[in-house]
């Protein structure tokens, strides 16, 4: 279990602090067997705080989990210029298409994929103008590499890296140091 909060804290303390509304966990199928099983554990531990967590593939000797705030992942995708960029790719964007379908086709197109459809970065909170130039130049020719490749807003992005970075810093610090994993993930209501 302490593994698993350590990979949780490591790679999504932005979503558990609420400063984003999704992160994406890559786990080894042969450290993690009983995946399916820890996440409903975890799932009953995080609802309370607007936490969910869900595998959107079993890819080959991995999984990926997506680790999201529901209410900050569904305002994130009710954006009307978001909307349609899935719209183009056949997203159910629809009014009474809810957060799990959005999801479920995600998963799909991870699943049919040979790499991530690119519009997984709306998702993770990217900035949709670096999504769609990402898309364009093939991720080529950005201005700036960190947590995603940023063809924009450079200082902005800076900015939001230095702040994850802080993040992870300090829940990784405070876990490290016996803090209960339950204790680090700010409440719905705190979430930014």
């Amino acid at each position: 279990m302490f593994a698993f909060e350590k990979a949780l804290v490591s790679h999504c303390s932005p979503t558990l602090s609420g400063i984003k509304p999704a992160n994406l966990l890559s786990l080894s199928k042969a450290d993690y067997p009983q995946l399916p099983t820890l996440i409903d554990q975890y799932s009953q531990l995080l609802s309370s705080k607007d936490i969910a967590l869900t595998i959107v593939c079993a890819c080959g000797q991995r999984w990926l989990l997506l680790v999201y705030r529901r209410q900050m992942l569904t305002e994130q995708l009710q954006n009307p210029q978001i909307r349609s960029l899935l719209k183009t790719e056949g997203y159910p964007v629809s009014e009474d298409a809810t957060l799990e379908q959005l999801i479920a086709y995600l998963s799909k197109r991870l699943r049919s994929s040979e790499g991530f459809p690119h519009e997984i970065g709306v998702f993770l909170g990217y900035p949709l103008e670096d999504v769609i130039d990402f898309r364009r130049y093939k991720g080529e020719g950005c201005k700036l590499c960190g947590y995603w490749k940023v063809y924009h807003d450079v200082e902005a992005a800076k900015r939001c890296f230095a702040m994850f970075d802080r993040c992870r810093a300090v829940l990784v610090s405070r876990l490290m140091a016996g803090t209960p994993f339950s204790q680090l993930v700010c409440p719905a209501a705190q979430a930014a």
